[in-house]
């Protein structure tokens, strides 16, 4: 069973940005498929980012030309790159692993956007 841990979230002005990164163990990290998810008070998760072990990605529309999914076999990690920041993507930002028989959530890492 993979293990997550998302870091690199916190207070940013619009217009700013942040990079997230969520790190993997207990498994064989390059056989998942790796995503980005985000909840804000009151509303359902929803998909960011999802990128597959040979890197193709798919995002969300609202994130589409200001976020970018990658990962680093190497070192176990997906990260989230989050330009043009806007008030409405504060949430916390969770990483997600789908392999062929297990799914896994990390703790979730807060963002907030705010001047």
């Amino acid at each position: 069973q993979v293990q997550l841990v998302e870091s690199g979230g916190g207070l940013v002005q619009p217009g700013g940005s942040l990079r997230l990164s969520c790190q993997a163990s207990g498994s064989i990290f390059r056989l998942y498929v790796m995503g980005w998810y985000r909840q804000a008070p009151g509303k359902q998760r929803e998909l960011v980012a999802i990128i597959t072990p040979v890197g193709g990605t798919h995002y969300a529309d609202a994130m589409k030309g200001r976020f970018t999914i990658s990962r680093d076999n190497a070192k176990n990690t997906v990260y989230l790159q989050m330009n043009s920041l806007k008030p409405e993507d504060t949430a916390t930002y969770y990483c997600n692993a789908k392999g062929l028989s297990d799914t896994a959530w990390g703790q979730g890492t807060q963002v907030t956007v705010s001047p």
